[in-house]
């Protein structure tokens, strides 16, 4: 089984892109490839000018949203977007920066104390987002960050997400 061949991708600086293709085609082995997840068999792997096709997906400036949401359900909303600069030690003044910040882009202001379970599917993918924004990456990659959502939730995060691309001004 072939997951991806031959392929060259090249996305400019702040462009925003959707890999559209049937299921087993090799979209989510792709970005999982750009964000360090999967190590190619062959190629190289450039962010910017940099190749990082060796480097650990920590130290490549991308964020990755996963279709399946995996949200921590022991910890609060504060504590799921700020669990990863927690693990990077970041200061406590410039994790709760970050996380206001982020929590103010997805529209979370207020519910930074909910548990997950009490929160919508949309929401819950907006926590997921907020995480990943609060890294500050060059690169977001969301592998369908839609596909758990009803028809009406799924048209509104569409446009949250055209929004969030313009607002953030990353690729």
């Amino acid at each position: 089984v072939t997951a991806v061949d031959d392929m060259n991708l090249e996305i400019e600086d702040g462009e925003f892109i959707c890999l559209v293709g049937p299921s087993g085609c090799g979209k989510s082995t792709t970005m999982e490839m750009i964000a360090g997840l999967t190590i190619p068999s062959e190629g190289k792997v450039f962010i910017g000018d940099r190749e990082v096709t060796n480097l650990p997906p920590k130290d490549r400036g991308v964020a990755m949203v996963f279709q399946n949401i995996a949200l921590f359900p022991h910890m609060d909303v504060y504590d799921n977007i700020s669990f990863g600069l927690r693990l990077r030690n970041y200061d406590k003044e410039e994790i709760e920066r970050r996380v206001e910040r982020a929590a103010e882009i997805v529209q979370l202001q207020g519910m930074l104390e909910r548990m997950p379970d009490e929160m919508s599917g949309g929401q819950r993918q907006r926590v997921a987002i907020a995480r990943a924004i609060v890294r500050e990456p060059d690169v977001f990659l969301m592998d369908e960050p839609l596909a758990n959502l009803d028809a009406k939730l799924k048209v509104h995060m569409r446009t949250e997400l055209q929004r969030l691309h313009k607002e953030l001004d990353t690729t």
